[in-house]
């Protein structure tokens, strides 16, 4: 039985300021680039079952970077929508909600087509890419290439939690993180890898 993988892309200017990025399409600052090159001598010379990476060109982008070849997009790996707090800060949200949480409150609706996501909504998006992954980690590890508070929520699901206990993962950018089993039950087996 293989591991999950997790690839948090690379910098982008709005990660880096703290703005909510969902589908905001931005590209990868060269720290960024950077960051994704740093990662395949982690990820290269190894054999992979499945590899996931959300339709948005900054994880496509660190997946290249990260020479990860065969790379499937998932529209289900897409970051969880802000909605209206889209390109938003947690310290401009706290200005006139100062008790707002992700993690608890959701998000306002925003422009058309994004009325944002609440917690549950994510987990399930989370639930059927583990549905896919656990079909392929007979054959080795597979890799997913994403988003912060989206594989944060994949985390917690993966350890048999709520949504909301993703807000217990911070995960940093550029980095690797590795799900794996101990007695047959998930664990965390590494986070944060930096090469």
């Amino acid at each position: 039985m293989g591991d999950i993988l997790l690839v948090r892309h690379g910098e982008t200017e709005w990660s880096r300021s703290g703005q909510h990025t969902s589908f905001t399409d931005l590209p990868l600052t060269p720290a960024g680039e950077a960051q994704a090159k740093s990662l395949a001598p982690l990820l290269t010379d190894h054999a992979f079952a499945l590899v996931l990476t959300s339709p948005l060109r900054r994880a496509t982008r660190t997946a290249e970077l990260a020479g990860l070849t065969g790379a499937v997009r998932d529209a289900d790996l897409h970051e969880w929508d802000y909605g209206g707090y889209e390109g938003v800060t947690t310290d401009e949200i706290h200005r006139t909600r100062p008790d707002w949480d992700l993690w608890t409150d959701g998000v306002p609706p925003g422009p058309e087509g994004h009325l944002g996501e609440s917690p549950e909504q994510v987990g399930r998006r989370a639930d059927r890419v583990l549905s896919r992954v656990a079909a392929a980690l007979p054959g080795g590890d597979v890799v997913l290439v994403a988003h912060s508070h989206f594989l944060r929520v994949l985390t917690a699901r993966r350890l048999g939690l709520p949504p909301s206990e993703g807000r217990l993962f911070r995960l940093e950018t550029g980095t690797l993180s590795r799900l794996s089993t101990e007695h047959g039950r998930p664990v965390i087996a590494e986070w944060n890898t930096r090469a």
